[in-house]
């Protein structure tokens, strides 16, 4: 009996399309601040440019080495190693410090895909447990700030995960499974859904999950990849929760 739904967040319930894509600029804002904060605290640094070049090239590392083994690249830790790069002294600032000084927030453009609300809603009266779990390189408590702006929160009270909090990346068996031991569920007991083919899709099958595509945008899928079905709403899951799940109206 199908007991939880585990979501993918950007671009599956979040929708990315209204962001202008200035994200230099957008990023100079919240790297400005760690650097400020460093300052505050009496570290002689070099110039920012300098700074936001160093973030730049250990977040490019980060991630070309998590697509390789999948571990996943952690926006505090990267934080302070790129402050101490230019004249922090080590130890000066923590990740928290870091992170807070960061001060993450909702990404002007970006809101919820216009279903959302209304079928997370449907799926919450029914009984189901519900989880987001994420490939962010940000630690979760960041992304509820953001999630919390776009009305987001509620629905999941029990389980909401980050690459970065698991250490892992999907389609890594190791972040998925933490998400079904937090809701207490079984993997056939829980349906996953995602708009990327390798990280959710066979990630989520992996460890033995039906799994649902969310089509947001034009992908080819690998014959090696097929989702148990693929949707293009999530008005659209209810009806194939019926087919993969018959009886999880109760």
């Amino acid at each position: 009996m199908l007991k939880a739904i585990l979501f993918d967040l950007d671009d599956t319930l979040l929708d990315w399309s209204g962001f202008s894509g200035e994200w230099p600029s957008l990023e100079s804002v919240y790297l400005q601040r760690v650097y400020d904060l460093a300052l505050q605290q009496g570290a002689v640094l070099e110039p920012f440019q300098r700074f936001y070049e160093a973030f730049r090239e250990n977040t490019a590392d980060g991630w070309r080495e998590g697509r390789i083994h999948l571990g996943a690249p952690n926006l505090g830790t990267i934080l302070v190693t790129s402050i101490e790069a230019v004249g922090a002294p080590a130890g000066l600032l923590s990740e928290r410090d870091c992170l807070e000084a960061y001060q993450w927030r909702a990404v002007p453009g970006t809101r919820l895909f216009p279903e959302v609300r209304e079928q997370l809603a449907l799926l919450r009266e029914r009984g189901l447990k519900m989880a987001i779990v994420t490939n962010a390189f940000q630690p979760m408590w960041i992304r509820d700030v953001e999630i919390e702006e776009h009305g987001l929160l509620e629905f999941f009270p029990d389980c909401r995960i980050s690459a970065a909090d698991v250490g892992y990346l999907k389609p890594h068996p190791a972040i998925f499974q933490a998400a079904l031991d937090q809701l207490g569920v079984k993997p056939s007991e829980a349906v996953f859904v995602g708009d990327n083919p390798a990280a959710d899709i066979a990630g989520a099958k992996g460890v033995g999950m039906q799994a649902v595509f969310r089509v947001t945008h034009s992908v080819i899928l690998s014959e090696m990849i097929q989702p148990d079905a693929a949707i293009h709403s999530l008005e659209e899951l209810p009806a194939v929760l019926d087919r993969l799940q018959p009886g999880w109206r109760g």
